[in-house]
């Protein structure tokens, strides 16, 4: 008998039973900067998630992909992790990838985006996905992401 997927509301509509792209530089996933604790921090939601960084094959034993166009049809939302001179055709292979959301993490927004979403009819979500994470006590106070979401909706973490 299989057990029920639990799932968690996150931001602005999004839960944890929609699939989802971090993307980020190989320096972010190699150097387990925001782009691989995002990552890592979907997978313990029990997300379906796509690593896309150019330069990476593998890490960690998990596939990664060189682009989004790579992910026709398999994604919902594009979570970037980088600064936005860094994806300049950001929204464009996201709509080619077929999401229909793009999480903006902070840092990551930029205000020529809203008008390109509209444009393409991807709904832009603001905010960090960091914040959704229940840390520990009592180190969890020392991780600002904890002061940053204490009223945010939280999911479970699972090991995967």
């Amino acid at each position: 008998m299989a057990r029920e997927k639990k799932i968690y509301t996150l931001a602005e509509g999004l839960t944890t039973a929609q699939s989802f792209a971090v993307l980020g530089s190989e320096e972010k996933f190699k150097r387990h900067k925001h782009a691989w604790q995002v990552w890592r921090t979907l997978k313990e939601f029990g997300c379906k998630v796509y690593p896309v960084a150019a330069g990476i094959k593998r890490l960690d034993g998990f596939k990664f992909y060189a682009g989004l166009k790579e992910l026709e049809g398999k994604v919902d939302v594009v979570v970037p992790c980088l600064l936005p001179p860094d994806a300049p055709t950001l929204v464009e292979d996201a709509m080619a990838a077929g999401a229909k959301y793009i999480w903006f993490q902070e840092q990551t927004w930029a205000p020529e985006f809203e008008d390109k979403c509209q444009e393409a009819g991807i709904i832009p979500v603001q905010g960090c996905v960091l914040k959704h994470k229940i840390y520990r006590k009592p180190w969890g106070f020392l991780h600002p992401c904890y002061w940053h979401g204490l009223h945010a909706s939280k999911a479970v973490s699972r090991r995967f």
